[in-house]
């Protein structure tokens, strides 16, 4: 009897993953714990593996098709079982066809040229069934000609897939010889269109939300770094986990420390009319991917001593980099940190992770110069901080009060741990 796959839930809080590629094809021999197919949510990537043992028979959904958690993906079982009560209602047609054991004549006598797949330039019929809606829409949006694709569903029907095969493999309609043919060509050799991946849609919509929907304002202020570069060096200088701790850690600390006397920034906008105010730090702190950019969080970060955040930092980081970070740690920050400071930037806007009311950026250190009290030149190591907020929740003076008090700590980093 066949048996449903279904979509595992990555976490307490997905709903839905994406579909990235399909390891198997319908007809391959599936065992318990193969690799059957990638997903992503909006931020991770995961393989699912069989929990059956057979042949696939057919395949609900396609590549890049959102599907909801716990349903139905594909179905394994024994060739020529019938699976049409495990498709989930609302899957697409144009889904992979189930196995059939087909007997061909042993006396084929067609060329062997017609063995030869090749894509099809005659246009289709003009029936509304000649193509599927799902089809036509991509087409549509793709601006690409879907007469031009070759039909592989049920009685000659284009569907999504075709034209997606039309799309990766562009052909020029049955016409006489056009002199502006080979422009063509030469112009496809000159860039290369990609799709976003999940993640990468995913950023792309927060950040369009966040600078579309809130009033945001940048300030940039610095401090003196000499007490924490001066740290840092003993902390290099001693042995184990200690050694680890990095600058880093070092603002993050400190900022889970002064978000405490600041909630209007430790918090949410839930609408234009009221805000929910954090009693803890959930510190979220954005982490470069191959990827793409991902912010883990970092919960009750103000309970936690410089190495515990130290250690989170890494873990959640290395979890972020392998791609198999839970959902449920991608959600609940309060405020996030941003650091480019290794990667040389003096200032820059970081953009709020909706729904926060404020995000920091860390800058790189530089050398300044100020006068001391005998007027005599000194120069000193400053370390630029870049704070964006929600104009509707924080106005400008309690967001400068944050920063002053956070520079003040950083300036007196050992006081701050004697706290």
């Amino acid at each position: 009897m066949a048996k449903a796959v279904i979509m595992p839930k990555a976490g307490i809080t997905v709903e839905s993953c994406i579909i990235g590629n399909w390891e198997k094809k319908v007809g391959d021999s599936v065992k318990v714990g193969d690799i059957l197919f990638t997903y992503e949510t909006d931020k991770a990537s995961f393989e699912c593996e069989s929990t059956e043992e057979g042949t696939l028979l057919e395949i609900f959904y396609s590549d890049g098709e959102e599907v909801p958690c716990l349903v139905n993906v594909c179905a394994v079982g024994n060739p020529g079982e019938d699976c049409s009560a495990l498709r989930p209602e609302g899957a697409p047609e144009e889904s992979a066809p189930a196995v059939v054991v087909e007997e061909k004549p042993a006396e084929a006598s067609a060329p062997a040229a017609t063995l030869v797949p090749a894509i099809e330039t005659t246009a289709v019929s003009g029936e509304k069934s000649a193509i599927s809606p799902r089809a036509k829409k991509l087409a549509e949006r793709a601006g690409v000609d879907a007469s031009l694709a070759t039909p592989t569903g049920p009685n000659g029907r284009i569907i999504e897939r075709d034209v997606r095969t039309l799309m990766d493999n562009p052909v020029v309609a049955s016409a006489p010889a056009q002199t502006s043919a080979p422009a063509a060509v030469a112009a496809d050799e000159e860039y290369k269109d990609v799709k976003f991946s999940g993640i990468r849609r995913a950023i792309s919509k927060s950040m369009h939300t966040s600078l579309s929907t809130m009033a945001q304002l940048t300030h940039n202020t610095s401090f003196d770094a000499t007490n924490i570069l001066a740290y840092r060096k003993q902390l290099k200088a001693a042995e184990g986990d200690l050694a680890g701790i990095t600058l880093g850690d070092i603002v993050l600390y400190a900022v889970s420390r002064t978000l405490l006397n600041h909630p209007d920034l430790n918090a949410h906008m839930l609408d234009d009319n009221s805000i929910r105010l954090f009693k803890h730090v959930n510190l979220g702190v954005a982490v470069d991917t191959p990827r793409g950019l991902m912010v883990p969080t970092i919960f009750h970060a103000d309970e936690m001593s410089l190495l515990e955040i130290s250690k989170a930092v890494k873990e959640l980081a290395a979890q972020c980099r392998e791609g198999n970070i839970s959902p449920d740690k991608l959600t609940g920050g309060s405020f996030t940190v941003s650091n480019l400071g290794n990667l040389g930037v003096e200032s820059f806007t970081p953009v709020i992770n909706p729904p926060q009311t404020g995000i920091l950026g860390v800058c790189t250190t530089t050398d300044r110069v100020r006068k001391a009290a005998d007027g005599a030149l000194t120069v000193y190591p400053a370390m630029g901080l870049s704070l964006t907020y929600d104009h509707r929740a924080v106005d400008g003076s309690p967001a400068a009060r944050f920063q002053k008090e956070l520079c003040k700590n950083l300036e007196n980093f050992t006081t701050l741990l004697a706290k």
